[in-house]
């Protein structure tokens, strides 16, 4: 009964490891949409926009590089990021969509 209660404890200790080093308990990263980083310029104006998404069901938001220049008074695109927010495997999600340019 000892033995089986360490290896129910082991197991354990493994998998909550493995949730939280893989981001699915959270998760926050921010990536490039570009592929070309040797020219890139950020310019001198950012804009966000973001959408969100609640159990699964529900969203909202409108994370588009339109709403974003908009939201930054940015006419030239120069380059582009995309920023994930993730609780618990998606429970809750935010995606960020960040625009620099003039």
């Amino acid at each position: 009964m000892q033995m089986k209660r360490s290896v129910l404890g082991v197991v354990a200790c493994v998998m909550i490891l493995t949730f939280v080093t893989s981001g699915c308990i959270f998760m926050k990263v921010q990536r490039p949409h570009d592929k070309d980083y040797a020219l890139t310029e950020l310019g001198d104006k950012i804009g966000k926009s973001e959408l969100k998404s609640f159990l699964w069901l529900f969203a909202w938001g409108d994370a588009g590089t339109k709403a974003a220049a908009d939201n930054g008074g940015i006419k030239v695109i120069k380059h582009a990021d995309v920023e994930y927010y993730v609780i618990l495997m998606g429970l809750y999600t935010r995606i960020t969509t960040v625009l620099y340019g003039d």
